[in-house]
């Protein structure tokens, strides 16, 4: 792989697979306002923009739409950004502590809610997010204590509790290993693609639960020159997305 200068360009990384997997998730999604939550979702959300998804709306978190680069591009006051999210307008890549078969996803407590082990960073905004628009996952360690065949406490709603539910929606979860989707007919968790250098029974040993795996398991697709130029040269020249996986 080269540049359009000839320049040979280094391997993509694991960091940089995951970047490209969490883009993926707003391929074809429109004028939608994206709310990435971490580094590498933050960094996929502004080369999805950059490149493949153009009319996506991008926030500061406050009350600012604004460019890749940051600069502001319009307002967003709170009661209009309450109309997209409730309206099926937004799609939010959030974090999981746990998450299991049917994407159900806890980020408040491990253990028994009225005892817990731990205390984590509670409900919040999940039970809206998931019910009301459409919400992918990131998760940057995959292991079982992640991928769990039940979650402690339902903040995330998954397909087994979303009857109804107009706009919800899990199009998929990342992971440093792979991207995982619930393409199967009773929504139980699905093998998408693994990451380069990963091995499905990498996979199965970190996952609590039994996934669905196709006969054919493709490979994270490859970005292209200039998307690693994008990501490398003019998104994240600082490198931060191996501060949640690494190279």
């Amino acid at each position: 792989m080269t540049e359009s200068s000839g320049t040979p360009l280094l391997p993509p990384t694991r960091a940089e697979y995951c970047v490209i997997a969490c883009a993926e998730a707003w391929r074809d999604a429109g004028e939608v306002l994206a709310s990435p939550m971490g580094l590498i979702p933050s960094v996929g959300a502004r080369l999805a923009r950059l490149t493949f998804a153009p009319d996506l709306l991008l926030t500061d978190g406050e009350a600012m739409v604004v460019r890749p680069d940051g600069t502001t591009e319009g307002w967003l006051p709170y009661r209009q950004h309450l109309t997209l999210v409730t309206g099926g307008r937004r799609h939010v890549m959030m974090g999981a502590s746990q998450i299991d078969r049917y994407g159900n996803q806890n980020i408040s407590c491990i253990g028994d809610w009225e005892r817990p082990k731990r205390q984590l960073l509670g409900v919040r905004g999940a039970p809206v997010n998931t019910l009301n628009n459409p919400t992918s996952y990131w998760v940057p360690r995959h292991s079982r204590r992640v991928f769990v065949e039940k979650v402690d406490m339902v903040c995330g709603v998954g397909y087994d509790h979303a009857a109804g539910a107009r706009f919800h929606r899990i199009p998929r979860v990342v992971s440093d290993l792979g991207v995982f989707d619930f393409a199967t007919p009773d929504h139980a968790m699905r093998l998408a693609s693994l990451h380069p250098g990963v091995t499905l029974d990498q996979v199965r040993e970190a996952t609590a639960f039994d996934l669905v795996v196709p006969d054919v398991v493709p490979s994270t697709r490859e970005p292209t020159a200039a998307e690693l130029r994008l990501i490398r040269e003019v998104i994240d020249p600082a490198n931060t997305r191996t501060r949640e996986v690494g190279a």
